[in-house]
């Protein structure tokens, strides 16, 4: 099997977040993510870290204000400044906590709204982010997200985030995978996976529809955990779902302890 994490903005909710490291880690998770930090001291999460023998795989790049519409802030143009500062605070709260890898969540994009000149932004931030993680000795992810989540999200398939870095061409820069994403589209999770296999730096999972635990949709986890390890691959897998129920009761599908 995969080498599982527990992303931590939606596993164990019954615990307030600094709380969940812990449960985490009783649960039998080695490895988590987060993806906004910002809003507690490094060195506070770097000791839950340290405390419950945890490794932290990924954090999300600043996304911005929600509260005034953002989910991501990428492809804005006129906000490359705040985009920078973001980049900036990524890289510290990386070094605190060890993290070896960011994702780029890229925007939204507004009715009427030019896409090829966001796309264009996007890429010049990617561009900027990836050279700035490659001098810290860090990989960048870029995600797609379904637009029934997202609305008018701006990167909705994973072939869209793939030319995407085709073009970009750094290095350092890799496709975050989520099947959940996938299959919202109407995409074939596993024709997915083999499809960019090349360019996938991260992997996440969650049942579709609703988003909830393996076992209350209609995708089919142990081929999909069989072909990525068939794969080889090295990285962690990570459950990015809500629990329908308490969390250690959902953990049985998928996680050996």
């Amino acid at each position: 099997m995969p080498r599982f994490a527990a992303n931590l903005g939606y596993l164990f909710p019954e615990h307030e977040f600094l709380g969940r490291f812990e449960a985490a880690a009783r649960a039998g998770f080695r490895g988590v993510e987060f993806a906004q930090p910002y809003a507690w001291p490094a060195a506070e999460i770097r000791a839950r870290l340290e405390a419950n023998g945890l490794e932290c795989e990924l954090l999300n790049l600043p996304m911005g204000d929600r509260a005034k519409g953002d989910f991501g802030i990428a492809c804005r143009p006129g906000r490359e400044a705040q985009f920078r500062e973001g980049v900036a605070l990524g890289i510290e709260y990386a070094r605190a906590l060890a993290v070896p890898k960011l994702n780029c969540i890229a925007g939204t994009m507004a009715p009427g709204e030019d896409r090829s000149s966001l796309l264009r932004t996007l890429a010049s931030n990617l561009r900027y982010a990836a050279r700035e993680f490659k001098a810290a000795g860090l990989d960048l992810v870029v995600e797609a997200i379904n637009t029934t989540d997202a609305p008018g999200f701006l990167l909705p398939r994973a072939g869209e985030a793939a030319e995407l870095i085709a073009e970009v061409a750094e290095p350092n820069l890799f496709l975050q995978c989520d099947l959940y994403h996938a299959a919202m589209m109407g995409e074939d999770p596993a024709a997915t996976l083999e499809r960019h296999w090349d360019v996938i730096g991260h992997i996440q999972f969650a049942d579709a529809p609703g988003r909830h635990e393996p076992g209350t949709g209609t995708l089919d986890f142990a081929s999909l955990f069989a072909q990525i390890d068939a794969r080889g691959y090295p990285g962690w897998v990570a459950a990015e779902y809500r629990p329908t129920r308490r969390t250690e009761d959902t953990l049985s599908t998928f996680l050996r302890t």
